[in-house]
């Protein structure tokens, strides 16, 4: 019997590098990602907040650890709008990259990326939502309604959703995708909100998926990093 190859998606907020205990630590959050086995991890404030936003966690750190880092535009940044997608491995290409601009009262990016891989074609959708209940809804939407106008594509939208519900507040707003069950991620130490969140498309199959929460993990961030094992049934 064939055995289906899979890969390992994770969504991890980083918080700029800064612990819980004030430390700006990047080789720990790489620590993180190392111990989850990562393929492809879709991060949030990867950069630091000010103009010109340098990188929270810098290139050179990455490609030491053999990470690849997706170019996606910000001159020192590691990503757009604090969303950045890194990945490493054997049998990943990336084939292409994009940004969409969000609406809602703060500003607001999400962050695409085509890969060649294992399981097949991938678009990967990164991204990081409002802290307003309206903003999120409209972002979801509008995102949805970019996404409709592409090719089709096995997709994945991982990041931190910031929605403390646990109803499907959200998940209606995108019929084409299958949002994973809520896990608490955030606060690390004791996580009550299910904030970070990941959904695929029907194409795809989550074989499982969790919330990482091995040290240094519970003070590497504020969040907790959640993943998925995916694969393309046949």
């Amino acid at each position: 019997m064939t055995i289906a190859p899979t890969l390992r998606l994770a969504s991890y907020n980083i918080q700029k590098c800064v612990g819980l205990d004030l430390r700006r630590q990047p080789r720990r959050i790489l620590q993180v990602l190392g111990a989850l086995g990562a393929d492809i991890a879709v991060l949030q404030e990867a950069d630091k907040r000010l103009p010109p936003r340098p990188a929270a966690l810098p290139h050179f750190v990455l490609e030491e650890a053999g990470w690849n880092v997706v170019d996606l535009g910000g001159a020192g940044s590691l990503g757009w709008h604090g969303n950045a997608v890194i990945w490493k491995g054997a049998g990943i290409t990336q084939l292409s990259s994009a940004h969409h601009d969000l609406p809602g009262f703060e500003p607001r990016g999400a962050v695409r990326v085509e890969f060649d891989t294992p399981i097949g074609s991938l678009r990967v959708l990164g991204l990081h939502l409002g802290l307003l209940a309206a903003s999120r809804r409209d972002q979801i939407v509008h995102l949805a309604h970019d996404l409709k106008r592409l090719p089709p594509m096995p997709t994945v939208w991982a990041g931190d959703f910031n929605e403390w519900s646990r109803q499907p507040v959200l998940d209606h707003l995108a019929p084409m995708l299958r949002f994973l069950p809520a896990r608490p991620s955030f606060p690390a130490p004791r996580p009550l909100g299910a904030l970070d969140r990941i959904a695929h498309s029907a194409e795809l199959s989550a074989v499982a998926h969790g919330v990482f929460a091995e040290r240094p993990a519970p003070i590497a961030s504020d969040h907790l990093p959640v993943w998925a094992d995916l694969t393309r049934p046949d």
